[in-house]
């Protein structure tokens, strides 16, 4: 029997820029309403997000950036707990719409 996946593991296929991006997050099921935040790390597909809330992994979300540039729905990769209080969660681009910060290669 294989032991189970690690998602730490499997190779990311672009690289992370570590990168503060004003973002606002909106979607939570159990707490309404939008949340200011910002990014740690961004890359053509993804991004890692401050949150004070947590997101079950694989939920949906919208990120758009508070300059409006911006707009996707997202899935949560993870979500991790941080020093003190919030998490961090990793965010899988699902539908991106407009310029984000950085450009795909494909």
């Amino acid at each position: 029997m294989l032991p189970p996946r690690n998602d730490r593991s499997v190779p990311r296929r672009e690289n992370r820029i570590p990168m503060e991006i004003p973002v606002v997050l909106d979607g939570h099921r159990q707490v309404p309403g939008v949340e200011a935040t910002f990014t740690e790390n961004v890359s053509a597909k993804g991004a890692r997000v401050v949150s004070v809330r947590r997101w079950e992994k694989d939920s949906q979300l919208v990120l758009a950036s508070r300059t409006g540039e911006f707009r996707s729905a997202a899935r949560v990769a993870y979500c991790q707990p941080v020093r003190g209080d919030g998490y961090v969660i990793g965010l899988e681009f699902l539908e991106p719409k407009g310029r984000w910060v950085v450009e795909s290669a494909n």
